[in-house]
């Protein structure tokens, strides 16, 4: 499936199949989880590399009052807070999972969400697994792909 990402204007709630091409970006899941979801984040795949474009969103999460949970194989700390080896070894709820593995891997990331109670899942830019994201809503949470938080945040104004 093509997905266009070049649009700067946040998509609108597909009007009839909430399951749509354009579901998995709606402009409302991406304000409710950034303004009223909760402020742990985990971020999948999030390292002291700073290269990584989780460094930088991560940096961009703190800097709007959310508290980053660092999610890499190493658990290192990075950003000042401390880093875990996977979603269940953090010892307190998360609220978003921000997952930053490419597709193939994103769809188990979002099953260990649903598994350790997060709230919703975050896919970033290019990262779509469609099954993920319907396993992830039938299971109560929102989700959004295709999409970073750093860039949407600054909007809300």
């Amino acid at each position: 499936m093509s997905v266009d990402t070049t649009t700067t204007e946040p998509a609108d709630e597909p009007a009839g199949d909430p399951t749509g091409p354009t579901a998995y970006s709606a402009s409302e899941a991406v304000r409710r989880i950034l303004t009223s979801t909760g402020d742990t984040w985990a971020v999948v795949g999030l390292s002291n590399n700073r290269a990584r474009a989780a460094y930088g969103v991560a940096a961009v999460l703190q800097r709007f009052g959310k508290r980053i949970v660092p999610v890499h194989p190493k658990a290192e700390t990075v950003h000042g807070e401390q880093g875990y080896a996977s979603l269940a070894d953090i010892p307190f709820p998360v609220d978003v999972v921000d997952v930053f593995v490419n597709s193939e891997l994103a769809g188990r990331v979002a099953d260990e969400a649903v598994a350790i109670g997060a709230r919703a899942v975050w896919f970033q830019l290019d990262v779509i697994d469609e099954a993920a994201f319907a396993r992830t809503r039938e299971a109560g949470l929102d989700m959004v792909m295709d999409r970073c938080p750093a860039i949407e945040i600054p909007r809300l104004g």
